[in-house]
């Protein structure tokens, strides 16, 4: 099952440490964030990675090069403009038109295993599974409306605070079939929160969502980065 690791984020903010490269390869434990995601996946069986580039990509593909001295194999997909979330996914529609395939979104340290959360999608034959969290602050991610069952009824992308009713949102890992590529448009920034995932909704897809056993911490501010160094320091 191949992986496409989310890796075009600018770390802007981040550059207020001194830290000039993309937010996948900020600092953390002496390896950058993006080699964790390989060494965690890899020991759960995803050997095949995508990684979308924008900003400084040679950061990235001069440290991993084809990925084989990780044991795994990298592919890159350059954007010299930036397509969003969905649309950077379908830029390499080609690669992933396989089978199930994973996204993950790169601007997070995160500690989870994956393997309960495709099973989950595979027996409920899911076009798309979102992966869940809970958050203090609900609002500033896409909020997740589910049945018992697990079936999504409402995803919301950054809602007005008082249009919240639950604190579990998406935590940027997306299991989909390749079905879900036929609803993005080719070369446009599309993005999965605010235009897919409401879409299948409205066409009456099978969109579920589970919240595993997982540690998610995003990096994209100088405090959320010490934080998550705090916590990989601590054993998370």
């Amino acid at each position: 099952m191949k992986m496409f690791i989310l890796g075009a984020g600018l770390g802007t903010r981040l550059r207020t440490l001194g830290l000039d490269v993309p937010k996948v390869m900020a600092p953390i434990g002496g390896k950058p964030l993006l080699q964790h995601h390989i060494e965690l996946f890899r020991q759960q069986g995803f050997t095949d990675f995508i990684v979308n580039l924008h900003y400084l990509p040679e950061k990235i593909t001069g440290h991993f090069g084809d990925g084989s001295k990780y044991g795994v194999k990298m592919t890159y997909s350059h954007e010299p403009e930036l397509l969003g979330t969905a649309g950077g996914v379908k830029k390499m529609e080609a690669e992933l038109r396989g089978g199930t395939f994973v996204v993950l979104y790169g601007d997070n340290l995160v500690k989870v295993d994956l393997r309960p959360v495709v099973q989950f999608h595979r027996d409920r034959r899911a076009d798309a599974t979102v992966a869940l969290m809970e958050s203090p602050e609900p609002w500033t991610g896409g909020v997740v409306e589910m049945k018992p069952d697990g079936r999504v009824v409402r995803f919301v992308e950054k809602p007005p605070r008082d249009q919240v009713s639950t604190n579990l949102i998406n935590a940027g890992i997306l299991v989909l079939e390749p079905s879900v590529l036929d609803l993005i448009p080719t070369g446009q920034f599309y993005d999965f929160g605010k235009d897919v995932m409401p879409r299948l909704l409205k066409e009456g897809r099978p969109v579920f969502a589970m919240k595993p056993d997982a540690y998610i911490q995003d990096i994209g501010t100088p405090e959320r980065l010490a934080k998550a160094r705090a916590d990989f320091e601590r054993g998370l």
